[in-house]
């Protein structure tokens, strides 16, 4: 539910910009890093969004995928200490019947 809410609110955003860029046919000269270029104000409104959605999900896959190895790495020493744990309870407990 939650991504439906955000996939909704992206989408409502997108056609708010494809909508006021339809309107503005406007040529207007946009100075990027290297160069100048001549472009209409719709086609830049709506390729700096898409370039815009399409950083934000690689920084948040980025951040996704940092997390979710970290998660797999606890759970696997989570596992080995459980093991090492129960291998010693039962180490302690053989010889705890012995000395009786």
């Amino acid at each position: 539910m939650k991504y439906l809410l955000i996939f909704l609110v992206v989408l409502v955003i997108f056609i708010i910009s494809v909508t006021l860029g339809a309107h503005n046919d406007q040529i207007v000269t946009f100075n990027y890093l290297l160069a100048q270029g001549e472009f209409r104000i719709s086609t830049l409104l709506a390729s700096l969004f898409g370039a815009g959605f399409l950083l934000g999900w690689a920084i948040c896959g980025l951040f996704w995928l940092r997390i979710r190895v970290s998660l797999a790495h606890a759970q696997r020493k989570l596992k080995r200490m459980q093991a090492q744990n129960e291998t010693s309870t039962a180490v302690t407990s053989s010889t705890a019947g012995r000395r009786d």
